[in-house]
């Protein structure tokens, strides 16, 4: 897996490319209970494990927003970019589905398609991708979501 750099006048071509399934990254009980203390969402059903044992997920599971602020994570491994980036921030998100709870000692890994491209300016390029994040053993996915990044080159 790697980062593919295009020149810029090829990024707006970039729609439609797959990009290979991201590492596998462990959510531990451990990052649950430090994102908890961070958000301060301390719900039972992420921090408690004897009390989350005894609902229908049968244990401690991640909380949603867990799970998607590890995107840039789990997508770091490869990507499209153009070449002469500068930077890359986050622009937002155009929708977001958590479809299925990641328990606590999980794997999950992204897998990636860029939707569109939109060059804003000699220097900007939005860029949404779908970003599909799978949990190992598990067919129906933890989270899909629609984010955008704007790549700004120098």
């Amino acid at each position: 897996m790697a980062l593919t750099m295009v020149k810029p006048e090829e990024m707006e071509n970039q729609a439609g490319t797959k990009l290979p399934p991201g590492g596998w990254f462990e959510i531990d009980q451990e990052r649950i209970n430090t994102f908890a203390d961070c958000t301060e969402d301390h719900q039972f059903i992420h921090i408690d494990e004897a009390a989350a044992a005894q609902t229908p997920f049968g244990g401690t599971i991640a909380h949603g927003f867990l799970t998607l602020s590890l995107l840039t994570k789990l997508c770091a491994e490869n990507g499209v970019y153009p070449e002469g980036i500068v930077m890359g921030v986050n622009y937002g998100l155009d929708k977001v589905r958590f479809l299925h709870p990641v328990r606590a000692g999980k794997r999950v890994r992204a897998h990636t398609e860029i939707l569109s491209v939109d060059r804003k300016d000699a220097n900007r390029f939005l860029v949404k991708q779908a970003v599909t994040v799978e949990i190992e053993g598990i067919d129906t996915p933890a989270v899909y979501a629609e984010w955008l990044g704007m790549s700004i080159i120098g």
